[in-house]
């Protein structure tokens, strides 16, 4: 039997045309997704809302972080408003919710973390939210996993061995005249953190213009704040002050952790590690019990490290908030390298164009 087919025209459907709304709804959606990408993956914008890290980087300086260099890392907390990162901006509403946590895992870099990188990273000792959630800190690293790093009459060691120090350094010092300085005099020599104290002055500014000032005859000295060796500061880490009698000035011995190494638990050295066994380790069942650790209801006498730590400080060491006082940073909290300065601008000035500090657009961080 003979089948035939009459040729049919096909039938040809006229596209069905967007709204405006509709057009703008999609462009809106594909540029947060595309914004969101490459926020998550390669930089992401920052800003130093503190003295901690004067001179290098100052109050009003707004950074690009590259989260190549050391690896971007995969979100930890999905569940979140799309380039926010604790609360929807302009308000305290939180961003996320913590009802659906991820393992997060750290793509490959194309670096590894160097002494002196100005690192950005979640501040560790944070509760109440997610670790990739919490609080942006920049510091610079000082301590890399396997180092031994001591302080000592504020000159840093590695491995018994002197650090060479970043060129911006500043501490405090204490600066003594009859005089009444108003604050052209420290404005025009870059002085911005001063106290006036019956018999002076406290200010915070690196050795080379402390030198300079001290040249000037109507200041009758100009001293370095330090503590003494062997007196215990407030609040320094590890939080042992019977034990361990470090200060900001003069600290450890203390080993930074290094993925693979093991160390023996002692009541001398439990309190060095025991936060980093018992938070940043992610260990289900450890505890601490009448000075002694336990892992799964075990006794243990000794602990190999599932990751890498970190020693960070600002470069304003007699004002900066940093590992001194709470401990390592986690390999996992790290974000990524501050590689360059796009703006910066003044706390005050008369207007827009003098807000702005020219001289350090575009400059790269060091």
């Amino acid at each position: 039997m003979k089948l035939n087919f009459r040729n049919k025209k096909p039938v040809v459907k006229s596209p069905v045309k967007k709204s405006l709304a509709r057009e703008w709804g999609d462009a809106i959606m594909f540029a947060v997704v595309f914004a969101s990408i490459i926020r998550w993956a390669t930089f992401e914008a920052y800003a130093i809302p503190t003295p901690s890290m004067e001179k290098s980087l100052l109050v009003g300086d707004y950074l690009f972080v590259s989260k190549l260099h050391y690896g971007s890392r995969t979100p930890a907390t999905p569940l979140q408003v799309p380039l926010t990162h604790q609360t929807i901006w302009g308000t305290e509403i939180p961003s996320y919710s913590n009802a659906l946590q991820l393992k997060s895992f750290r793509l490959p870099g194309f670096s590894e973390i160097k002494y002196n990188d100005a690192v950005v990273f979640n501040y560790p000792v944070e509760e109440g939210r997610p670790l990739d959630l919490k609080t942006y800190y920049i510091k610079r690293c000082v301590g890399l996993a396997g180092d031994t790093i001591s302080i000592r009459d504020t000159q840093i060691y590695i491995n018994g061995k002197v650090m060479v120090n970043p060129g911006e350094r500043q501490f405090a010092y204490f600066l003594k005249t009859d005089r009444v300085l108003n604050d052209s005099f420290f404005r025009e020599r870059d002085i911005t953190e001063t106290h006036q104290t019956p018999d002076g002055y406290v200010i915070l500014t690196s050795p080379a213009k402390a030198q300079q000032l001290a040249s000037i005859d109507f200041i009758q000295e100009v001293t370095q704040k330090k503590e003494l060796l062997g007196v215990a500061g407030a609040g320094i880490f590890p939080h042992a002050p019977e034990r361990y009698k470090w200060n900001e000035d003069n600290f450890g011995p203390l080993y930074l952790p290094e993925k693979g190494a093991t160390v023996a638990i002692t009541p001398k050295t439990l309190p060095l590690y025991q936060k980093v066994i018992l938070e940043y380790e992610q260990n289900e069942k450890a505890e601490v019990q009448n000075g002694k650790l336990y892992l799964n209801g075990n006794e243990v006498k000794q602990y190999t490290f599932k990751q890498n730590y970190y020693f960070m400080m600002g470069d304003n060491r007699h004002n900066s908030l940093d590992s001194r006082y709470w401990g390592f940073v986690p390999e996992d909290h790290v974000v990524g390298k501050a590689v360059f300065v796009w703006m910066s601008v003044y706390a005050d000035g008369d207007g827009l164009l003098d807000k702005v500090r020219w001289n350090r657009l575009f400059s790269a961080i060091r």
